[in-house]
């Protein structure tokens, strides 16, 4: 009762709006289109949401039923309001929106505008304010009939003496403006802004899309069609009508803005004059294949673009600032010329970070974690990047049955040798990649593992590959080298009966070296944020011990060793596959598809542990705690005498995963998520070990899924996220048939965690 008082009173703002005013609520647009229009005006989606946005005024923001901005200002007008309501309304306060502020008029103007910019030249529109005194608040309503729309008949380029126009009509494309198109405004500035990137593509250096002027004429035809000229307009600068060619090519590889007077050696190499002093920072030849811009060549803003995002590419530059100086006396009528300077300014060669965390698990471990990276940027005066990182890590499950008090320590070290170029025994042309080039990655890496009461574990790793950007959505890495190898040691005798009673899991652990070839491919067009459909696709290829299998002892008998250590065959392929619709300012529903198949074959009956799937915890799914969901309806006794066996067992090597969550502001920085889930993972053979079994995948799999929902809160700063997500189980698989749909409210499950889940 004392709650629904608290939201009553935070809802009744009423009280507060002055005599004679009525608090503005917001507008609702009607657009009616004409039945002859009917399926004929593909965009009118287009059209309403360009409408919507120049609505005005913004109404009081509403969250959950309540103003808390307005109510937030209200509190501070008080004559004594207080230090937290001035604090409040500094954070979140507004200035309430009246009716008073609404100008029907003008808005009807501004409406009709976006119209006749769309071709529906003389729509009528109706407007109309609805106040409703009792409640003290007021809406506008407009509704819109469309007119005929005003089509393309003829689209023409006017002759001109001028090499530009020639350029431009060369370049003329008939998918923007085309033949029966409706007069459409902003299709002809995308027009001009098309012909523009096409003309400075050719060299035009000093020419601008506002030379260009398009006038309709409609006096020739009866039936609503115009006749579309493009012209260039008067007065235009000649300078801007004439290409540009590059005659110098000058670049300052460890530029410092205020060391201009010190002495510099100038190196001539592929016509283009590096100027460092002293001993070279950047040795020239291997800079010089970033560098796209060549002598005599017509200038052109796109490879200016793609040599600056090369050069920012390589990770050893804090600004690269290229500039075009015009070069008077080589100008011609016909041609001109320019100097390309490329001021590069280096960033520390070298830094070191550390990184604290305090770490909160769903499985009730917690602890700290120190990790410390030193980072050379320039090893060998090529863009070289040297990595080496050093973290320990402790845990300690504080709640747990008779597992309190279980803890871990892990320790490791990893070093990452990034070249930004292509090493390999075949020539690879670095010209092949335009848009960047290829990285070659080398890492080395040991962790150390000890779990008490169970055993330590010795992981070495290193692998060698590449990865590059093809383009602003799309990164490959491809490694044809990855190494792993696992020592399991100081095993006790806890753990040993656990493998001697599962001898499927024993298998797993025995697979001490894996060696095959790793491929990523991500296509990310989240980096678009103001998109209303934004899509966002991974795929892993992952393959072991076929190159082995090759070199190992001949014979039939399985499994085989190479250099006296078993090795794991299997290949494992991964889609994570997630859509974001925005359905206004921030606020998304997000969903993502995952689903995981791990195939042992030849050496391997199957996966290595490491290898394998689990589901459940922060970022998978949220209701069931890390490693606590499946395998298919295998019931996880939670009896004190077997809590460790089932962490291992709870494995699969096939993984489905749904979710879908809804975003949405709340205050400030914070934001709030309501969210459901749905998973599990399954064995593609049976396991005998599982006790009552129920691991193996069949054509029942949606009635296996575990699914729970909740709420979650995060705090998101500039892109750093703080996520708490409070989730229940909905469909716990492990029941009987009739009894899995069990809504566990009682029993809600917190996860902690950084970032977005997807």
């Amino acid at each position: 009762m004392g709650l629904c008082l608290l939201v009553f009173s935070a809802c009744s703002i009423k009280k507060y709006i002055p005599e004679g005013e009525l608090l503005y609520t917001g507008a609702e647009l009607e657009i009616n289109v004409p039945d002859s229009l009917k399926g004929s005006i593909k965009s009118i989606g287009d059209i309403e949401t360009e409408l919507e946005e120049v609505l005005r005024p913004v109404p009081n923001n509403k969250t959950l039923g309540v103003y808390w901005g307005l109510r937030a200002h209200y509190k501070a007008q008080k004559k004594n309001p207080g230090f937290i309501n001035r604090f409040l309304n500094k954070k979140i306060g507004e200035k309430p929106v009246y009716a008073s502020d609404v100008e029907i008029s003008r808005t009807e103007d501004i409406i009709r505008n976006r119209l006749e910019n769309r071709g529906f030249f003389y729509s009528d529109i109706i407007s109309r304010l609805e106040e409703n005194e009792k409640k003290k608040k007021a809406s506008a309503f407009y509704t819109v009939q469309l007119s005929e729309p005003y089509r393309l008949k003829n689209y023409i380029v006017d002759e001109d003496s001028v090499p530009v126009i020639k350029e431009i009509k060369k370049n003329i494309r008939k998918w923007i403006i085309k033949p029966d198109m409706r007069f459409d405004l902003g299709a002809m500035t995308s027009e001009r802004e098309r012909l523009d990137r096409a003309v400075k593509a050719k060299g035009y250096y000093n020419f601008s899309p506002d030379f260009l002027i398009f006038e309709a004429d409609t006096n020739q035809y009866k039936d609503k069609k115009f006749d579309l000229f493009l012209r260039l307009k008067k007065d235009v600068p000649a300078r801007s009508t004439v290409p540009y060619r590059i005659r110098q090519v000058t670049v300052y590889p460890n530029y410092v803005a205020l060391n201009d007077t010190i002495a510099r050696d100038t190196l001539l190499l592929n016509n283009k004059n590096y100027i460092q002093p002293g001993e070279d920072f950047f040795l020239p030849k291997k800079l010089d294949p970033f560098i796209l811009i060549n002598k005599d060549q017509l200038y052109n803003p796109e490879v200016s673009r793609n040599t600056s995002r090369r050069l920012t590419s390589i990770g050893t530059y804090k600004f690269v600032n290229i500039r075009y100086d015009e070069i008077d006396s080589l100008a011609t009528d016909s041609t001109r010329a320019l100097a390309a300077n490329i001021f590069l300014s280096p960033l520390n060669k070298r830094s070191l970070r550390a990184e604290l965390q305090a770490v909160v698990k769903s499985n009730n471990f917690m602890g700290p974690n120190l990790a410390t990276t030193l980072t050379n940027r320039n090893l060998f005066k090529g863009g070289e990047i040297l990595n080496t990182t050093a973290s320990v890590g402790y845990e300690m499950q504080l709640a747990g049955g008779s597992n309190t008090g279980l803890n871990s320590l892990q320790l490791g070290l990893k070093t990452d040798l990034i070249f930004p170029r292509v090493l390999s025994p075949v020539r690879i042309k670095e010209n092949w990649f335009e848009y960047a080039i290829p990285k070659t990655k080398i890492s080395v890496g040991i962790d150390y593992l000890r779990r008490s009461n169970l055993y330590s574990l010795i992981t070495a790793s290193s692998s060698f590959g590449y990865l590059w950007d093809a383009n602003r959505y799309i990164t490959h890495e491809f490694n044809p080298i990855s190494l792993n190898y696992v020592n399991l040691a100081n095993t006790t005798q806890e753990f040993e009966d656990i493998l001697d009673q599962n001898p499927f899991l024993r298998n797993s652990f025995n697979q001490q070296f894996i060696a095959g070839l790793t491929y990523s491919f991500t296509y990310n067009g989240m980096v678009d944020q103001y998109k209303k459909h934004q899509f966002f696709l991974n795929s892993t290829l992952d393959m072991a011990g076929n190159m082995l299998d090759l070199f190992s002892a001949s014979g039939n008998e399985r499994p085989r060793s190479f250099l006296g250590l078993e090795y794991s065959q299997y290949a494992k392929l991964d889609v994570d596959i997630r859509y974001h619709l925005r359905l206004g300012r921030e606020k998304k529903l997000a969903t993502r598809l995952f689903a995981g198949l791990g195939i042992p074959y030849g050496n391997s009956e199957i996966m290595p542990y490491s290898k394998l799937f689990f589901s459940g915890g922060p970022y998978s799914v949220r209701a069931f705690r890390i490693r606590s969901l499946g395998p298919g309806t295998y019931n996880p006794e939670r009896d004190d005498d077997n809590q460790t066996t089932t962490f291992f067992e709870q494995t699969g090597n096939l993984r489905l995963e749904f979710n879908m969550e809804y975003r949405f502001p709340i205050i400030s920085y914070l934001k709030g998520a309501l969210f459901v889930d749905a998973g599990n993972v399954w064995n593609t053979t049976e396991n005998d070990s599982l006790s009552g079994g129920g691991g193996k995948f069949t054509g029942n799999f949606m009635k296996e899924l575990g699914i729970g929902g909740g709420a979650g809160l995060r705090v998101d700063v500039q892109g750093f996220v703080i996520r708490l997500d409070l989730a229940a189980p909905w469909h716990k698989p492990w029941l009987s048939e009739g009894e899995r749909w069990d809504f566990g409210f009682k029993d809600p499950i917190l996860n902690f965690a950084i970032g977005y889940p997807f």
